[in-house]
């Protein structure tokens, strides 16, 4: 499987640029995996990235502060689901100030919220890395999730 987050803005503070290739390194032990950083700007350009960044037949999860929460364990569930169902791609989307363009919110199959809190792009895409790495620890019963 091939793991993708896809986010609006590019990441310059140093710390956790270095803890996201951190998390980046651990993922790519369970799947292939890249990150795309989208620039921001005109709504419409906006939303031509984000429709050429997902590959044909993906499976989309959206990230909205409305989306369904789930817990660790549920969200490894869905990690898991992708990979026994054989999807090829799995894409997660994470907007920019203004969120996701509506027609890209429309492609995502499931929308997830890490919290009802609305959280800066950059720790957005911190917190998801480290719970799509943690997904595949619980799913290999491996030692990291407690």
């Amino acid at each position: 499987m091939f793991v993708r987050i896809v986010a609006v803005g590019k990441i310059k503070e140093r710390g956790i640029r270095e803890a996201l290739e951190d998390y980046y390194g651990r993922i790519g032990h369970y799947a292939r995996f890249e990150e795309i950083e989208l620039k921001d700007g005109d709504p419409s350009e906006v939303e031509r990235r984000f429709e050429k960044a997902i590959p044909e037949g993906a499976r989309v999860i959206a990230l909205e502060v409305e989306g369904k929460a789930l817990d660790s364990h549920g969200f490894a569930k869905l990690v898991g689901s992708a990979e026994d169902t054989a999807v090829r791609h799995l894409v997660f989307l994470i907007g920019g100030s203004y969120g996701l363009p509506k027609a890209v919110r429309a492609r995502a199959e499931q929308e997830l919220s890490l919290s009802r809190m609305t959280l800066p792009h950059r720790l957005a895409r911190l917190f998801l890395a480290e719970q799509i790495y943690r997904a595949f620890t619980i799913l290999r019963g491996e030692p990291y999730s407690h």
